[in-house]
């Protein structure tokens, strides 16, 4: 293989995240495209790979039999050759709090092209489910996967221990079947009526003894808060659980009529921030999509993008913006796929996302 090969992404463009790493290497394999990454995170405080970057590009190289040229943390361009070997079990070791929802990305992505390769199944020891700016393996698993699964892709989390930052220490088992039969178009562009809202509180040990009831106090103020504009049923449950680092992770989902998942992604509880505070935080983010009859999340529309832009055919989505994340990951998809894409505002100021 000569340069002449490779596809140049410039990492810093658009958003200028991690993500461009994650898709990059994600369609590369889909796409049989070898490709360079310059500048990567050129715009950010500490550029270059971080930890959970490097992992993530290390774990898909071992999973496809890949070649990644040789890098580490603080490196700045990376070239990924990929290749169509699959193993079906790998084991992942983390030292750090690294979030483990974005190490899978790439993997996911990649896994929707293996169509022939039975379950993959990776176990990953360390690492974070729960942190910042990052989808939690709760938000994967609550959001996500089932609207993955109305696609036929099934991706299975089990959860054996959880991890908060800074030591992070979870242990997780997940699943990945790629589809098997053509990919089911994707077509959420109404909420409909909503059934249910469900929340989940995970806290862990070490907050048990806190005298000031911490569980209750983000309950009741999502209620209060979400009663306001909810009419149906409302249920809030916690558990307890055991990690190396304290730690407490909330989440907020509705399901409707028409099958869409909408949430309030996954907010983490802080010295700064009251539970009072964490629990209307949370409501208030479900509600802006309710008010507003969005069927698809800021949030999960960057989980859908590269999904649709695989599906053979028509897929649309309503969302409440097309933030500066999706416009840069439509972007890169389009560099390495060559599929276009299309953003058409609504009279509401809403948006749809199409692929056709």
């Amino acid at each position: 293989m000569n340069d002449k090969d490779l596809l140049e992404i410039d990492g810093s463009f658009g958003e200028g995240g991690g993500a461009i790493l994650r898709l990059g290497a994600g369609f590369s394999v889909l796409c049989n495209q070898p490709i360079r990454i310059k500048n990567i995170r050129a715009n950010r405080p500490k550029p270059g790979l971080r930890l959970q970057h490097l992992l993530g590009l290390q774990t898909l190289a071992n999973l496809t039999n890949s070649t990644l040229s040789q890098c580490k943390v603080g490196t700045k361009e990376i070239t990924f050759v990929p290749n169509d070997e699959v193993n079906n079990k790998i084991h992942v070791n983390i030292n750090t709090a690294a979030s483990i929802g974005l190490l899978l990305q790439p993997i996911q992505i990649a896994c929707l092209g293996f169509h022939n390769s039975g379950d993959i199944e990776i176990t990953l020891n360390g690492g974070g489910t729960f942190g910042k700016w990052a989808p939690s393996l709760h938000y994967l698993q609550k959001v996500t996967y089932p609207i993955f699964q109305k696609s036929g892709v099934s991706i299975k989390v089990d959860v054996q221990k959880h991890g908060w930052y800074p030591k992070g220490g979870a242990k997780v088992h997940c699943v990945i079947t790629p589809p098997k039969e053509k990919l089911k178009s994707l077509e959420l562009t109404e909420l409909g009526n909503i059934e249910f809202v469900i929340g989940e509180i995970i806290i862990t040990d070490q907050l048990r003894q806190n005298r000031n009831n911490i569980v209750e106090r983000i309950k009741k103020s999502i209620k209060r808060q979400l009663k306001k504009q909810v009419k149906t049923e409302i249920n809030i449950k916690h558990s307890w659980v055991n990690s190396t680092s304290p730690g407490v992770g909330l989440s907020l989902w509705a399901e409707s009529d028409t099958g869409a998942i909408i949430s309030s992604g996954t907010l983490l509880g802080e010295k700064k921030t009251s539970s009072e505070k964490l629990g209307i935080l949370a409501a208030d983010e479900l509600l802006k999509y309710i008010e507003n009859e969005i069927p698809v999340d800021n949030y999960l529309s960057d989980q859908l993008i590269p999904l649709m832009a695989l599906i053979k055919g028509h897929s649309r989505i309503k969302v409440l913006e097309v933030t500066k994340h999706a416009r840069t990951n439509l972007e890169l998809i389009k560099q390495i796929s060559q599929r276009n894409y299309s953003i058409l505002k609504s009279k509401k100021n809403h948006f749809f996302i199409e692929y056709s």
